[in-house]
């Protein structure tokens, strides 16, 4: 690799992990160049302002989890496998979400506030997940309701990783992983979990 793209990447790679542990408004540019251990100056060269650090680090973040989805694809052949593989992020991260919360929920719900224009593009991230999961539950031959079962994976994923970053709790995440992979079991029915 180019040493010029390796150390974009590597301050690309920096300013995600700040963002999530720290937050986009209250990570600097110094921050983010003393994580990579370069200059200001030197920082410039490839980034003007933190919102061209913030698309990067966005569209970095999109290219990740294709590539993660289409590792899901090729490791669980089932669309039941996949959704679990999903569903089980909340476990395999738990002691990132437990501390900073969801890598994707933190920071919409961050450019939301600020009014952010970067805004869409971080959505997008949920958009992908949505679109993924309507896809399995299509290939359960769920099509008609794949669209809302996606949503509803999503939506009670986000909010068990809410309450673990709130809560701390590890046993709490593992019943409610068990209660939306039962839920699943039972054939996805469009009851929520909690019925």
């Amino acid at each position: 690799m180019e040493k010029s793209v390796e150390t974009r990447a590597q301050i690309v790679a920096a300013a995600d992990r700040l963002f999530y542990e720290r937050g986009f408004e209250h990570t600097s540019f110094t921050a983010i160049a003393d994580a990579v251990q370069i200059s200001r100056g030197n920082f410039y060269y490839y980034f003007k302002t933190k919102d061209d650090i913030l698309a990067a680090v966005i569209e970095s973040r999109l290219a990740a989890t294709r590539r993660m989805l289409q590792q899901w694809e090729a490791e669980a052949p089932e669309p039941m496998g996949r959704i679990r593989r999903f569903i089980h992020v909340v476990l395999d991260n738990g002691p990132d979400i437990r501390n900073f919360g969801c890598p994707v929920g933190t920071l919409t719900a961050e450019l939301a506030k600020l009014d952010h224009p970067c805004r869409p593009a971080a959505t997008a991230l949920f958009t992908m997940f949505r679109t993924w999961l309507g896809c399995q539950f299509a290939a359960l031959g769920r099509e008609a309701e794949a669209n809302a079962l996606a949503l509803h994976v999503l939506a009670f994923s986000q909010g068990i990783a809410t309450l673990s970053n709130a809560l701390g709790d590890e046993n709490f995440v593992r019943r409610e992983v068990e209660r939306l992979e039962a839920w699943l079991d039972a054939g996805a029915s469009s009851r929520s979990p909690h019925q």
